[in-house]
């Protein structure tokens, strides 16, 4: 029965170490909350991608095409490309000098018309202690709190004052306090970020 009552013990431990992880130092949470979601890399085109190109003068040789599972999109004239893992810049500068072979200094744009690869890299997503947890596209002006109401609040179990809000930065994870009790409850929105592409906040449960 000890051993039983130590093991208990030892669990709820381990899982309030889990649930209670410690925040990011000042500087790396200053410099995350002040980003913008420009400030990321730019966009690599990936497999069910759509992907535009356009070459001037030249509308027989501007269609849209899908990248296709093995990464690669069909173009007149060049054939088969690889486009996956690339830039929209570095497909067409690739293009171009296969154009060069048949026209002369050809000009090639390529814009992503459709980002399916990118769907669920850019989604924002709240786990933990809420009614019901969710993973949706982001938006532009979404904040914790439109993310907890649209999760249906705060369950029973929340411990919504040790909330936190993790989001990459700079190559690492940042993990940034979020009260989400005192934005539901009190009005206080010091703590009720806007959200950037790739955030989850997630809502710990109290202890009993």
């Amino acid at each position: 029965m000890v051993r039983i009552t130590v093991l208990v013990v030892l669990f709820a431990g381990l899982l309030a170490g889990c649930m209670n992880r410690p925040v990011s130092n000042s500087d790396q949470i200053n410099a995350a909350l002040t980003s913008s979601p420009s400030d990321a890399a730019a966009y690599i085109i990936g497999p069910t991608d759509v992907v535009k190109i356009s070459v001037w003068r030249n509308p027989d040789l501007s269609v849209d095409v899908p990248v296709r599972p093995d990464g690669k999109i069909s173009a007149p004239l060049v054939g088969d490309v690889q486009a996956a893992g690339r830039s929209p810049e570095q497909l067409a500068q690739n293009i171009k000098e296969e154009l060069s072979v048949y026209i002369k200094e050809p000009e090639v744009t390529v814009i992503v018309a459709s980002m399916g690869s990118n769907e669920f890299v850019d989604r924002v997503r709240v786990t933990g202690a809420v009614k019901s947890p969710l993973s949706v596209p982001y938006r532009k002006g979404m904040t914790v709190m439109d993310m907890v109401l649209n999760a249906g609040g705060l369950n029973e179990f929340a411990k919504g004052d040790q909330a936190r809000l993790y989001r990459k930065h700079q190559g690492g994870v940042v993990a940034i306090p979020v009260d989400v009790e005192a934005i539901l409850t009190e009005g206080d929105v010091r703590t009720n970020y806007s959200m950037h592409p790739g955030d989850i906040l997630t809502v710990p449960e109290r202890l009993f």
